[in-house]
């Protein structure tokens, strides 16, 4: 499944459905949201996934290669970006962060998305946890750090309202997510 994996992350193979990654980096957010099965081909993990069966596992092989491969990282950090985009955040700058407008104010893209997203029990913060996992486990830490970063900053801002949108067992998930390397 490792083989599987490289090749769909080269473009070179599709996932199990036949989508090649430049397909999906090309997706619109409606689609992000409305499908499910391809964030573990995305940000895989050493474990088997309990929603998509037939999402690739990562083995010390496929490991090895993203670690060494910058064709491969290159490849992860555009998929990162694409989420980013998708959650409203800007990937532009050193790390992440909620996107403003030329005036400084919080963009309406970014504030449409956190809407989407920010809410409690969403499955986009299964999603994220996920993404911290895979990208410090393949090897990009320092976006890992600077994506936990800006979360960090959102759930902060949250836990001050009546109703916060993330709560601090997910936030305590996120940590793990980044500190497991």
């Amino acid at each position: 499944m490792s083989s599987d994996l490289i090749e769909f992350y080269l473009g070179a193979g599709p996932d199990h459905r036949g989508r090649r990654i430049a397909d999906i980096w090309e997706w619109p957010d409606e689609e992000l949201e409305r499908v499910h099965d391809y964030i573990q081909w995305l940000f895989p993990l050493r474990e088997k996934s309990g929603f998509n069966l037939n999402a690739p596992v990562l083995d010390e092989v496929a490991v090895s290669e993203f670690r060494r491969r910058p064709d491969l990282k290159q490849n992860l950090r555009r998929s990162l970006q694409r989420m980013l985009e998708f959650y409203g955040l800007d990937p532009s700058g050193d790390e992440p962060t909620r996107a403003e407008d030329a005036a400084g104010r919080l963009s309406v893209k970014y504030n449409e998305r956190l809407r989407e997203w920010v809410t409690y029990g969403n499955h986009n913060h299964l999603r994220i946890t996920r993404i911290l996992k895979s990208l410090s486990e393949l090897g990009l830490n320092r976006e890992a750090n600077d994506l936990f970063r800006t979360l960090e900053e959102i759930y902060r801002n949250e836990e001050r309202k009546e109703f916060p949108g993330i709560s601090e067992d997910t936030f305590r998930f996120w940590q793990g997510a980044i500190s497991q390397r």
